[in-house]
């Protein structure tokens, strides 16, 4: 029986037993598009053929796919010549809309956040932030805005702006708050000025019946002095300023917080630049000036002389027809100080000064040191308002806490009322002199406005480099053209006289070499100091301070030159010299030795005698051998040796290691812990 034929199975028409014919679709060819089947209508449940696949059918019937197969969708080859790419679309480029027209002023304080300035401009958080993100600054509502960042948003909204500080905003706020019942009469804040040596502080003295001139280095006035005196059952504050001209930024911050000026002119001298000086801060502070003509108890004294110069000033006298009150004084023999005082209180009634003691204490910083055991404190005056001990306070970019108030006298008070000059303690640093001192409620918001001022002065201060040298060889770097600049590191005692030394040797400086100030601060010349003038090859000006052990030792191992002074006048002059190579021998200081006062002792003669132990070389009191006192490594005094003993003896000399007792000559104010310095001086000559 012959093999049956092979049959092929091509696709063909199937016709179902009922229902509508279906065609099965046939496989693509290869370039052709796929023809999708049209719709049909539901079938009997069953096994369909795919469109790729189709059935291949057995003997007499079509065959199903296998079940659970699930076709494919293969897309058709790319023509050759690769992906046709589309042509980019044109970029416009994004044109900010104008802003809208102002329509309002805004007051915006310093420190404000996105929600505060939302707040202010009346709208949500959510707007401010979209602002800020189309100029693609990404912030929260908690971060803090600089003014120029929220002087821009302000502007998108239809505001413009007027920047204030913080404490300008607690202020407007709490006046706003205040009741007319809550003013009362406060003391009257007098300003003494005049020129150096005209017998400033002793008119002063004469009044407080005290003896602060004796005290002075060099007999002039260093800091500002804040006395509150009682007057017929009235309170009077007064201020002494400097009268050395180099002390021209203090007068002048004397004269913002001050009410009345007291211009004291010497009757032999007459009108003197300072003099000026302190006429033209007092018509800028706009106070009124009282004349007060010093020395007529003087041979040579010539009142009538002064009331001319004045005069041709535009301070005409009231005996000769105008509106300035003059007062014809003596400070040494206390004459006409009543009628002086009474002036000052004529004045002040006409001026009608109130306050309002139930509000928080706002005030001005005078003067800031560190004292050892204390640690950072500031005198201040209280224009308005109470302070309290507790109250959260910011002064500049430093914040604190009031611990203790000490008043003029040095005796603790609970409380500061308005006009009150007060020591402070508890801040975290040295605020500058002049800086505003508000009492906050709001602790947290205080620390932000500190942290943010304290970040805008140190982006000012990056970066400032100087050249190291010493001013014995100024003259010659000049003359070899390598020295264009002087760096300088200053410290003093206080913060006051940092600065205004700093602003002296400013200004100092000719064509060829200029004075660049590197760092200004209060306390003792530390290795801080020493590591900062190495680094930048600066000279150190040590006013009223010294530099410790260690600093001392490695100033001498870096060689950096330090020049200690006690006198302000000394170090400008010291400095104009060195700038014109006209140094005459320095005076170098060879310290014989240390001891440190470990009791102090109350003795009939001397006041107090101090039990040391000699910690350094030997104590003696022999020829010229002058004597210091450091306390916290600030000059407290220098002087003579009054009394130096073993035991009960009276000695030359006491070695180290060994105890003595140490008793000065007309000074008795010594504290456990203080170290005694014995040195003696010789001149060196100075090299170029």
């Amino acid at each position: 029986m012959p093999p049956a034929p092979k049959t092929t199975t091509t696709p063909r028409i199937i016709k179902p037993a009922a229902g509508p014919s279906r065609i099965a679709l046939q496989r693509p060819r290869p370039g052709s598009r796929p023809i999708a089947a049209a719709p049909r209508p539901s079938t009997p449940a069953g096994p369909h053929p795919l469109p790729s696949h189709p059935a291949r059918p057995a003997a007499g019937r079509p065959t199903a796919p296998a079940v659970g197969y699930r076709p494919q969708f293969r897309p058709p080859p790319r023509p050759p010549g690769g992906r046709k790419r589309r042509p980019p679309r044109p970029s416009t480029p994004y044109t900010p809309a104008p802003p809208p027209p102002i329509t309002r002023t805004l007051s915006l304080a310093e420190g404000m956040t996105v929600k505060d300035l939302a707040d202010k401009l009346e709208l949500k958080a959510k707007d401010v932030l979209k602002k800020l993100i189309e100029r693609r600054m990404m912030m929260t509502i908690n971060t803090t805005l600089d003014t120029e960042t929220a002087t821009m948003v302000a502007r998108e909204f239809g505001a413009d702006v007027e920047m204030r500080s913080f404490e300008e905003e607690i202020l407007e706020v709490e006046s706003s708050a205040a009741q007319e019942g809550d003013q009362v009469t406060r003391a009257p804040v007098v300003t003494v000025m005049g020129h150096v040596d005209h017998g400033k502080t002793t008119l002063l003295d004469a009044i407080r019946h005290s003896r602060v001139a004796e005290r002075e280095a060099g007999g002039i006035t260093q800091h500002i002095g804040a006395y509150s005196v009682e007057i017929n059952n009235r309170r009077i504050v007064f201020l002494d300023t400097p009268g050395h001209e180099a002390f021209t930024l203090m007068r002048a911050r004397g004269a913002r917080v001050t009410d009345i000026v007291v211009l004291v002119v010497a009757a032999d001298d007459g009108v003197m630049p300072q003099t000026r000086e302190a006429i033209d801060h007092a018509k800028a502070a706009n106070v009124p000036l009282i004349v007060a003509i010093n020395k007529i108890d003087k041979a040579n004294a010539n009142p009538e002389r002064v009331k001319t110069e004045l005069s041709e000033l535009g301070l005409t006298p009231e005996d000769w027809g105008g509106h300035t009150v003059t007062v014809e004084v003596s400070a040494k023999k206390q004459t006409n100080l009543e009628l002086l005082l009474e002036m000052i209180l004529l004045v002040t009634e006409l001026g009608e000064l109130k306050a309002n003691p139930k509000r928080g204490a706002f005030g001005s910083v005078l003067e800031a040191k560190i004292d050892r055991g204390r640690g950072p404190i500031a005198t201040i005056l209280v224009k308005d308002g109470t302070l309290r001990i507790g109250d959260n306070f910011i002064a500049g970019s430093i914040v604190g806490k009031v611990r203790a108030l000490i008043d003029d006298r040095g005796n603790k008070q609970e409380e500061a009322g308005p006009s009150s000059p007060i020591e402070v303690l508890g801040l975290t640093g040295l605020p500058q002199p002049g800086d505003t001192f508000q009492v906050v409620a709001d602790a947290s918001k205080a620390r932000q406005i500190s942290m943010l001022r304290q970040n805008q002065a140190k982006q000012k201060s990056l970066g400032e480099k100087g050249g190291r040298l010493t001013l014995e060889s100024l003259q010659q770097q000049i003359d070899e053209g390598e020295t264009k600049e002087l760096p300088i590191i200053v410290k003093a005692d206080v913060q006051g006289s940092a600065e205004v030394l700093a602003d002296a040797l400013g200004k100092l400086g000719d064509e060829r070499v200029k004075v660049r100030l590197i760092s200004s601060g209060a306390g003792a010349i530390n290795e801080g100091d020493i590591v900062f003038a190495a680094a930048s090859n600066a000279v150190i000006i040590g006013f009223n301070v010294r530099p410790d052990r260690n600093a001392a030792a490695m100033a001498e191992r870096e060689e950096i030159d330090i020049r200690l002074h006690r006198i302000i006048y000394d170090v400008t002059d010291e400095i104009k010299k060195a700038m014109a190579g006209l140094l005459e021998p320095t005076v170098k200081e060879i310290q014989v030795g240390a001891a440190e006062v470990r009791e102090v002792f109350k003795v009939p003669k001397f006041g107090a005698a101090a039990g040391c132990l000699v910690t350094e070389g030997k104590i003696t009191r022999a020829g010229g051998i002058q004597a210091r006192l450091l306390r916290d490594h600030v000059v407290i005094h220098e002087g003579r040796i009054g009394s130096l003993r073993r035991f009960k003896d009276d000695v030359g000399e006491v070695k180290n290691g060994l105890d003595c007792g140490i008793a000065f000559e007309r000074y008795a104010d010594i504290k456990a812990g203080d170290i005694i310095e014995v040195f003696t001086q010789e001149k060196v000559a100075a090299t170029v």
